[in-house]
């Protein structure tokens, strides 16, 4: 079957993340799912909603096994679950209105009380019921929790527990600025914490059937949590820190209990199931303590149930699964075959034959301009020179990166057509007859080189991948990239955009650093690029206007930390975690510039993600979305900025076609740390192109989206890679002899006649080291 893994990653570790998942979680439930045989891809949900569904929607999934916990709101779990309901694709676990009650622990309470289970007299307190009285004719001791939380949020061994009305008002009061949707007044009961997880149809090792007294067999052996008595507090609390930051100091154990008060913990656990009409897995905690009662042994008392509980390897439900000779993978399986056995899919699941794929498998072009000469020039050993000539080809992609990203696009079953950007390229994209188009091409020559790809794709009617023309036109010019800047009310650097060096200059305060107007990877930027008087960025900017044919950029030099920072989607696009570019060492004045971002130097390393305040993460993220949408991108970009000491934020540039090289360039890392692998973060670039391609569709069925080969030729003839240009066209002057301002070497012709991208990448790609621009 085809799995789409739906999850929350977990990747600050702080609070707000505590109900999300680690990636060793994730990987050990992918790792499962893949051992049964499925194909597995992993969705993580963060972000727009919209992301989400043009993921699920390019997958077709057969099912959807959810973890994800939602964001913000009393009804956050619920959130994917109706999605998935609105779309029509299966999913495990229980649907939107069980988890809805379930996380309302005040609701749970009231809602079970009619069922005859016991738990201890609680009330909901927030603004407005305070006001009335919620606090009156409290039992003490109480413990206070948030009523909308997990994972024990805002739950402390030192304060939680109240014994007196006057500590109740002061936590209370604490806790509403936290947890504004309301608290849980609960009567502390003291003794032990008992947890009774339900996998629906677990059955013993081996498929006997567990003997019991009428209890679903999907219901486990209760598992208790033993704090270690070093531990300080007066009360017996499974609080947050223990439950986060010091796990190893709680052992989680098969109930020590008399059997009678084990099969009625169990049997609760299976009227709870039934109430809430929970499915496929559910975790019940109580509390149990001596009864007072000389007729039973234990009180039970339920204090919560988790619609949606933890997988993490070691949780008491695998502690419960062991006992029946069960591991995780058994565990992961009978969810799967739960959930299967509701939605009808037990014979897609148990069938051997090859599985047919739902998707339409597509035509991809790929676009691509290849680095040649950088390896060639330092004898084949791959590592590129600052001051090279050659860095008129350091925005293009080696033949590694580029074999990897038609690898990830081919591995979601799409055929690709390799179309390298020549000057043939009209030609042979119009015979490609391909469907979409996935576009890295940085262009030859002009400032309007990035722009070159999309205008074409758009002349044709082709979908393609990235932002579009305008933007890519707009973005590679760092003047008017800042004009747009200010004028959304952005902060950016004072600048001003020189033509030779000798214009009158802008009363800047120094030191200013000068750089190329429109060039990408950090062309033209050193450590000598920063200057401390007038004189000095006058050289300076003659002296790149000379070597780059093109107007130069005076700003002024932001002191402060620097930030690079990755986007993906489009209106609402999900901020990935901001990376921090620590200079190791630094001068005066450091420079992220290019050679730090062609070599493996030790003068920065990087940091992701970055440690900033909620403060300031807020600020970062809020100015690079602004920037996504001040110029207009999508599917894809990443935003440079530096926060100065005060604490404003600065755009440096917005590159909306970033470098893609595996496990080298920023996005690639920055991805990485959100919990997606190369294969992953192409699909997630490629799926608002996949929307576009099937809204045309969906909005003219009847008309062509791609311009036919032309009359007689068949698809098959028209698929190869682009011919060679045409003859004078592969030199600096081009067929004209003229030089464009801002003009690049054009690369040698392609190999002509290649039937396939692997056969033209061969000779090279052990020439050439992975130094493409991040």
């Amino acid at each position: 079957m085809r799995i789409a893994l739906t999850h929350n990653l977990k990747i600050t570790g702080s609070a707000e993340e505590a109900e999300f998942d680690s990636p060793e979680t994730i990987a050990a439930i992918a790792g499962a799912l893949e051992r049964a045989g499925h194909e597995v891809e992993r969705i993580e949900v963060s972000g727009p909603a919209s992301r989400v569904l043009a993921r699920l929607e390019a997958l077709q999934p057969d099912l959807i096994f959810n973890t994800a916990e939602g964001h913000k709101g009393k009804t956050r779990e619920a959130f994917y679950p109706s999605l998935f309901d609105e779309l029509g694709i299966p999913y495990t676990g229980s649907d939107a209105y069980a988890l809805n009650v379930a996380l309302d622990k005040s609701l749970t309470k009231r809602l079970l009380a009619s069922y005859g289970v016991a738990t201890p007299r609680a009330r909901l307190v927030n603004r407005t019921t305070l006001e009335s009285g919620a606090l009156d004719d409290v039992s003490f001791p109480v413990i206070v929790k948030p009523n909308f939380e997990g994972s024990s949020k805002g739950i402390y061994r030192e304060w939680s527990v109240c014994e007196d009305a006057y500590h109740l008002a002061e936590v209370v009061e604490r806790q509403l600025a936290r947890f504004e949707a309301g608290l849980l007044v609960e009567h502390y009961v003291a003794g032990i914490d008992v947890a009774c997880a339900f996998v629906d149809g677990l059955k013993e090792a081996g498929g006997a059937r567990s003997i019991g007294t009428g209890i679903p067999e999907g219901v486990l052996t209760p598992v208790e949590f033993v704090i270690d008595p070093q531990v300080p507090g007066s009360y017996n609390v499974y609080d947050f820190n223990l439950k986060h930051a010091k796990p190893e100091r709680v052992t989680r154990r098969p109930a020590q209990l008399p059997p009678q008060t084990i099969e009625r913990i169990r049997s609760l656990t299976a009227r709870i199931v039934r109430a809430l009409d929970l499915k496929d897995h559910a975790r019940c905690e109580f509390r149990v303590t001596p009864s007072s009662s000389r007729n039973q042994g234990h009180d039970v008392h339920f204090l919560e149930v988790d619609g949606l509980p933890t997988l993490q390897p070691g949780a008491s439900v695998f502690v419960a699964a062991a006992q029946r000779g069960v591991d995780f993978d058994g565990v992961i399986r009978a969810i799967v075959r739960s959930a299967c056995q509701r939605r009808g899919l037990l014979p897609l699941l148990e069938s051997n034959a090859p599985r047919r794929a739902k998707r339409t498998s597509l035509r991809v072009g790929f676009t691509y301009n290849m680095k040649r000469g950088e390896a060639a020039a330092e004898g084949g050993s791959g590592k590129a020179s600052a001051g090279a000539v050659y860095d008129s080809e350091a925005e293009f992609d080696s033949p590694r990166t580029i074999q990897a990203i038609a690898s990830a696009i081919e591995s979601y079953g799409h055929t690709v057509v390799p179309l390298e950007a020549t000057p043939d390229l009209p030609r042979a994209l119009t015979a490609a007859g391909v469907d979409v188009v996935f576009n890295i091409a940085e262009g030859l020559r002009g400032r309007g080189r990035e722009a070159q790809v999309p205008a074409l794709c758009e002349l044709l009617g082709i979908p393609y991948s990235g932002s579009d023309a305008t933007t890519l036109s707009l973005a590679l010019d760092k003047g008017l990239t800042k004009q747009i800047l200010r004028a959304a009310g952005i902060d950016t650097a004072e600048w001003q955009v020189v033509t030779t060096g000798r214009e009158k200059l802008k009363p800047f305060r120094y030191p200013v650093i000068v750089k190329p107007n429109a060039e990408g990877t950090s062309k033209g930027i050193t450590s000598a690029s920063v200057v401390k008087d007038e004189a000095a960025a006058r050289a300076a900017a003659k002296q790149l206007v000379d070597r780059y044919h093109q107007p130069a950029l005076i700003e002024e030099y932001i002191a402060g930390r620097e930030f690079t920072v990755g986007l993906l989607g489009e209106r609402r696009p999900k901020v990935l975690p901001p990376m921090e570019v620590v200079f190791v060492d630094p001068p005066t004045y450091p420079v992220y510039g290019y050679e730090e971002k062609q070599t493996d130097t030790p003068r920065v390393r990087f940091q992701c993600p970055a440690q900033v305040t909620p403060s300031e993460l807020r600020r970062i993220e809020k100015v690079v979305r602004d920037t996504f949408a001040a110029l207009g991108c999508r599917d894809v970009a990443r935003v440079d900025l530096r926060m100065a000491k005060d604490g404003r934020v600065y755009v440096i540039e917005i590159n909306p076609l970033p470098g893609l090289t595996p496990d080298f360039s920023d996005l690639c890392v920055i991805a990485k740390v959100a919990g997606m692998d190369y294969r992953s973060l192409i699909g997630e670039i490629m799926a608002g192109c996949l929307k576009r391609y099937r809204d045309a569709r969906a909005a003219s069925p009847q008309s062509a989206l791609v311009a036919a080969p032309a009359a007689g030729a068949s698809a098959g003839s028209a698929a190869a890679p682009a011919a060679a240009p045409p003859t004078g066209a592969t030199g600096v002057t081009g067929a004209t002899g003229a030089a464009e301002p801002g003009s690049q070497p054009a690369p040698p012709p392609a190999l002509a006649g290649s039937a396939s991208l692997a056969a033209e990448l061969a000779p090279l790609s052990s020439a050439s080291r992975e130094v493409a621009g991040p």
